[in-house]
């Protein structure tokens, strides 16, 4: 293949867990897993040294959970996907690991394939906000962060945040507006600065609830 391997790290305190991602993550040509963690604080250190690309991070873990893994990852700067694979569905997990950082967020009962293809996403730049997911943050998000401040975006930066929510990457909006990727993250930095918020995840949420998508 041309394309360099998703490189993957694996966390979860359960081995077989672990045992059963790696054996399917491998048979997978675009995939490759260069490690383990059994949990939050060991798949911080994997993390930094690994430097993976994604990371399958379980929620409840011994010691350091996923989204106190998550809250440090984001502090020393690291820059990698991190996919939530749970079998937590309740909102009290889902918000907070959201708004920690997350990509993304799936079910251990997922369809293999549709794993497969959620790492592929969320290395791509999207964010995997399911419906019910994006119903939890939206019935828990009260804060005013963004209030009152849409006002103050281009209509450029709006089609651009609508595209965010749409889960696109920085590529495939600079394919649909016609513009550089240097243009379009230029865009994204404004929108977060303007609206006040840290993440796509959050400013596709500020997207959703506020009628910028289809």
């Amino acid at each position: 293949m041309a394309d360099k391997p998703i490189r993957v790290l694996l966390v979860d305190d359960h081995q077989v867990v672990r045992r059963g991602l790696r054996t399917f993550l491998e048979v997978q040509d675009d995939i490759e897993v260069v490690g383990e963690a059994s949990d939050g604080a060991e798949g911080v250190a994997r993390a930094e040294e690994l430097r993976p690309d994604v990371v399958l991070m379980d929620v409840k873990m011994p010691g350091t959970d996923g989204i106190e893994a998550l809250k440090r990852l984001r502090e020393l700067g690291n820059p990698v996907r991190v996919l939530i694979v749970t079998s937590f569905t309740e909102q009290r997990t889902v918000v907070p690991a959201l708004r920690a950082g997350a990509s993304g967020y799936v079910y251990k009962d997922i369809d293999p394939d549709a794993l497969a293809g959620a790492i592929r996403s969320v290395h791509a730049g999207h964010v995997l906000l399911q419906p019910e997911v994006a119903e939890a943050l939206l019935s828990q998000d009260d804060s005013p962060s963004g209030t009152g401040r849409g006002t103050t975006l281009t209509e450029r930066e709006r089609e651009v945040l609508g595209l965010i929510a749409d889960g696109r990457s920085n590529r495939e909006i600079a394919r649909a507006l016609v513009l550089s990727e240097k243009t379009v993250k230029t865009h994204v930095s404004n929108i977060l600065m303007k609206l006040d918020l840290a993440d796509r995840t959050q400013a596709a949420l500020w997207a959703v609830r506020h009628g910028l998508t289809d």
